[in-house]
């Protein structure tokens, strides 16, 4: 008589069942892989990325014969070897040549502090380039805290010099169609003293302002009767989750100030992302942009 082998007890026996083993292997694979496309796409596609952004911001007041007013605004270029270097720059200037702004705003943070993977890139290099940016009434420009902890005089002076007329507590009357626009350019709230009152206060009564800052937080603290705030500083949040909004908040008033068009106490604020980054060469969901503003009464 042939006895019948004994079975194996199997995997199912032991405590494993193998079509739960697989399952989580399936399912490990798949959060490494998505974990892996996130960081390839937010360290090496994102940043490299710049978009055209294009927003209308109806101003009450504002002067008819300065309707349809076009701005192209810039920020945190943050200029290094890497993402953003001589040959994005020059990207930088042709795209905003392409839109014919009748008037163009930098609005801080040119420089870029050594890191592992960039190197700081000198204003000499990077501001002849700007010097092609093109606009009929003239380029205007703030400073933001990396430039402080660079060397503000240096990269003021070499800017001027390329066309690029710096604004630290000061104003600008510019000939807009035949009558004046005047630009509030305030210094850097992280770095160096403000004198929002004393400089606004340059400007004759009932005139159209337009207040510049690197960063959006002083908005609150503006006179009523300037309508329009344009900030950077942001980058938008850099690095951005669903549902849980920017990873690293760089002002007081975390996402409400991250980026856009905000209005509140019938007054605007405008903050761009920006172009460049800080700290960490990357950004997600908070794509680099140059922003062309359009200022209508209607």
């Amino acid at each position: 008589m042939i006895k019948e082998a004994r079975r194996s007890p199997g995997p199912v026996k032991w405590g494993r069942n193998p079509r739960w083993a697989k399952r989580l292997r399936v399912t490990l694979s798949a959060i490494i892989l998505l974990i892996s496309l996130l960081v390839f796409w937010g360290f090496l596609i994102e940043p490299g990325l710049l978009v055209v952004r294009q927003q209308t911001i109806q101003i009450e007041n504002w002067p008819s014969d300065l309707n349809g007013l076009k701005i192209a605004v810039l920020s945190d270029i943050h200029v290094d070897d890497w993402f953003v270097n001589e040959r994005k720059v020059r990207t930088i200037v042709e795209r905003t040549n392409q839109l014919q702004p009748e008037l163009i705003v930098i609005l801080g943070d040119y420089m870029s502090g050594n890191g592992m993977v960039r190197r700081t890139v000198e204003p000499r290099v990077f501001a002849p380039i700007l010097r092609d940016l093109r606009a009929p009434l003239g380029v205007y420009s703030v400073l933001g805290n990396h430039d402080s902890w660079y060397d503000v005089t240096k990269l003021r002076q070499e800017l001027e010099q390329n066309g690029i007329k710096v604004l630290e507590n000061e104003t600008a009357q510019v000939n807009a169609r035949n009558r004046s626009l005047w630009l509030v350019g305030l210094a850097d709230l992280w770095t160096r003293p403000q004198k929002i009152n004393e400089t606004i206060e340059q400007v004759p009564q009932g005139e159209p302002i337009i207040a510049l800052a690197h960063n959006p937080d002083i908005f609150p603290k503006l006179p009523s009767h300037v309508p329009l705030l344009i900030a950077g500083h942001t980058h938008g949040g850099q690095v951005r989750f669903p549902i849980i909004g920017s990873v690293v908040d760089s002002t007081r008033m975390g996402d409400r100030y991250s980026r856009g068009h905000i209005f509140e106490h019938n007054r605007h604020l405008f903050v761009t992302s920006g172009i460049g980054t800080s700290i960490l060469p990357v950004r997600f969901v908070a794509t680099p942009e140059i922003v062309l503003l359009t200022l209508t009464s209607h």
